[in-house]
């Protein structure tokens, strides 16, 4: 999963979804006793990781990886996160009765607040992040387009993420219903779980 979705899944504090987020910053033992994270925040990052083994070892996410592992291979894990978090813009209500837009503003403020807790790399780009306003932009091709073409630059290896957004309009009423199957089965499994994360 990609930003949108580790957010949604968090708990509704501000917390809870700096932990969800900073999981992709995040390696190795993250609860050591000199760990600048709160408990609730160590629990928020421990969630994005149970979330990404969920995701990862799932049927219904394997198949999505097979449909444009021919042109984007290993890497299509990657894009498949980013472009479930496309779907999941575009199906948003199904999910939150939150708008939106409302929702990515209330990330941006708690991300904001407590920019001093947030890795350097995440502060780096959270100016970017919010000018841009990545998490409604989601929505569009044009906003994966963009997105995809960040994740080019920042691989070292050859890649073809510049190009990964024609792998979403041809795969695009599949891919679709995939998520539309995964998603809920993932917030249901986060919801049943998360006294355990």
């Amino acid at each position: 999963m990609n930003y949108l979705a580790h957010l949604l899944l968090a708990e509704n504090n501000p917390e809870s979804r700096i932990g969800n987020l900073l999981g992709d910053f995040m390696k190795g033992n993250i609860g050591g006793k000199k760990s600048p994270y709160s408990p609730a925040i160590l629990k928020g990052i421990r969630t994005h990781f149970k979330v990404d083994k969920f995701t990862d070892t799932h049927e219904i996410f394997k198949r999505s990886k097979k449909r444009i592992y021919s042109s984007q291979g290993r890497f299509s894990v990657v894009l498949i996160d980013v472009f479930y978090d496309h779907f999941l813009a575009n199906h948003w209500q199904l999910f939150s009765s939150e708008k939106l837009e409302k929702f990515a503003e209330n990330n941006y403020i708690i991300l904001q607040k407590n920019n001093h807790l947030l890795p350097k790399k995440l502060q780096l780009i959270l100016p970017r992040i919010i000018l841009e306003n990545w998490l409604v932009s989601y929505k569009k091709i044009e906003g994966i387009e963009r997105t995809c073409q960040r994740l080019s630059k920042r691989i070292k290896r050859p890649n073809n993420f510049a190009i990964a957004h024609h792998d979403l309009e041809q795969n695009y009423q599949e891919l679709e219903a995939d998520f539309l199957l995964f998603f809920p089965q993932l917030v249901k499994y986060v919801n049943t779980n998360r006294h355990t994360f």
